[in-house]
């Protein structure tokens, strides 16, 4: 197989650096077995870019993240840059990223790996086999509707400002997302809002039940209120499938849903664009743990939702859906063999760092090759 992809890698912050090198094996691994080419580039954003260029992210950053056929991010975030105005601080990396390449869709797997059905801190009996795709809006909603700010009284006191705003056309492009990968999955969609207590609300659950009977008919469609859904996550989190929402709800519930699987440390992500006429589109990829600064350059991290996220994007913005399920099987072997890094450790299981994790994982895919 030949194929040449340009990709962008920005490693970022903290442990950002560290798992992006494992990911580097991985991606040396494809080269080299599976004749996958690609065209890397690599530069700063977050901390690292204000260190060097007093700015987050800059211009020509954004300009090759739109050349590239996919962005592998790492994590932005480190509290020496706390004091720093609220538009310097490192997460306007992602946040600029979102909003340049229009990434409005963020997929949130929750997966349970078998091997790590008692990191989770519900019952076994619970999360065992769960397998949900939370798709989240990440370009409108009350993060970016306007007005917004904080203003000064007549009185002296201050108040803070934002608007919760979506329109027919951010809410149908985000939830044909949803029924897309709900057909390649078990075929449901769970749409959520609060179209009780509010009018953008109402209108979500408009704009895709006329999409499902248009379009859709043949997925499974729920509706469910934001605050049942969460309550829903913790005490029956199979029932789901895919579940659609708005920015807010999604990061929200998106969170609570990594932890029924053990770790943070485990999850990856992406967030979509939409195609142009030449059949590309703008993607990004990312773990979604953070920049974990109280364990930066210690050798620590898991590595394994950096590896996932590479996956991901073999699959989502490649098509090459046999190598993604390579790595996430490798990844799956790996762990049932006993090896963890310390954010899963458990009682009778082998701990390791953040290199040995890596190379684990380059180790079963020469066996799965083989």
């Amino acid at each position: 197989m030949t194929a040449t992809k340009k990709l962008l890698v920005l490693p970022g912050d903290g442990i950002g650096p560290e798992v992006m090198n494992e990911v580097a094996r991985v991606v040396a691994w494809m080269s080299r077995v599976r004749g996958i080419s690609f065209d890397i580039s690599e530069d700063l954003v977050g901390g690292a870019s204000l260190a060097v260029h007093g700015v987050p992210i800059r211009d020509e950053v954004i300009q090759a993240a739109k050349a590239a056929d996919a962005v592998l991010f790492g994590s932005v975030g480190d509290p020496k840059w706390a004091s720093v105005g609220f538009d310097r601080r490192p997460e306007v990396a992602i946040l600029k990223l979102r909003q340049e390449l229009e990434l409005f869709a963020n997929l949130r797997p929750a997966k349970v790996f078998d091997a790590l059905v008692d990191a989770s801190t519900l019952k076994p009996e619970v999360v065992a086999g769960l397998d949900i795709m939370i798709v989240r809006e990440t370009v409108g909603g009350i993060y970016f509707g306007e007005p917004r700010g904080i203003e000064t009284l007549p009185d002296g006191s201050k108040r803070g400002i934002n608007t919760e705003v979506y329109t027919t056309a951010e809410i149908e492009r985000v939830a044909r997302v949803a029924f897309d990968l709900a057909r390649q999955r078990g075929n449901r969609v769970c749409s959520v809002e609060k179209c009780n207590v509010m009018e953008s609300g109402l209108l979500w659950k408009e704009v895709v039940t006329d999409l499902h009977a248009r379009d859709y008919p043949d997925v499974e469609l729920s509706h469910m209120l934001a605050d049942n859904c969460a309550m829903q996550l913790v005490r029956n989190p199979r029932q789901f499938d895919v579940i659609v929402t708005g920015n807010l709800f999604g990061d929200l519930l998106s969170d609570l849903a990594s932890m029924l699987t053990g770790s943070l440390g485990m999850l990856p992500s992406a967030t979509l664009g939409t195609v142009d006429a030449t059949g590309k589109r703008p993607a990004l990829y990312e773990p979604i743990h953070g920049s974990a600064p109280d364990i930066a350059g210690k050798g620590l991290a898991n590595p394994l939702a950096q590896i996932l996220s590479f996956s991901m994007l073999l699959r989502y913005s490649f098509g090459m859906d046999a190598e993604a399920e390579l790595i996430e099987t490798a990844v799956s072997n790996v762990l049932a063999s006993g090896l963890r890094t310390a954010d899963i450790m458990s009682p009778g299981m082998a701990q390791v760092g953040t290199a040995v994790m890596g190379e684990a994982v380059v180790r079963e895919l020469d066996k799965l090759n083989g």
